[in-house]
């Protein structure tokens, strides 16, 4: 994959993330505060908690920080899967927004 390609994949991403708590503050009742900087995404919880997605360009990696760990993925040419375990990034991000949220929260990438 080129670097171009990588970043606009990475880039339809990060924009998914955003959309996604946009849609959760719209049909929920739980207030996530995403912060976009660059290449990285801070989602803050209520209760203090966040959870940040950042871009590593050289490795062509998009990393996921949680409570529960941190996670590395890259795009597979489908999906982006975590390169240890093969879960898929909106799965991952939805269960552990959901742990840090104390309620379900689904993220899913952009649809054309």
């Amino acid at each position: 994959m080129t670097d171009l390609d990588f970043m606009e994949l990475a880039e339809q991403l990060l924009l998914a993330v955003e959309q996604g708590c946009d849609r959760i503050n719209d049909e929920t009742d739980c207030d996530l505060d995403s912060q976009r900087s660059g290449g990285m995404v801070t989602i803050a919880f209520p209760n203090g908690s966040q959870i940040i997605v950042n871009l590593q360009k050289p490795l062509q990696e998009v990393w996921l920080a949680a409570r529960s760990g941190g996670y590395h993925y890259r795009h597979d040419g489908s999906c982006w899967r975590d390169t240890k375990t093969g879960s898929e990034f909106f799965a991952d991000l939805g269960r552990s927004a959901s742990e840090q949220a104390g309620q379900p929260l689904r993220f899913a990438p952009r649809q054309a």
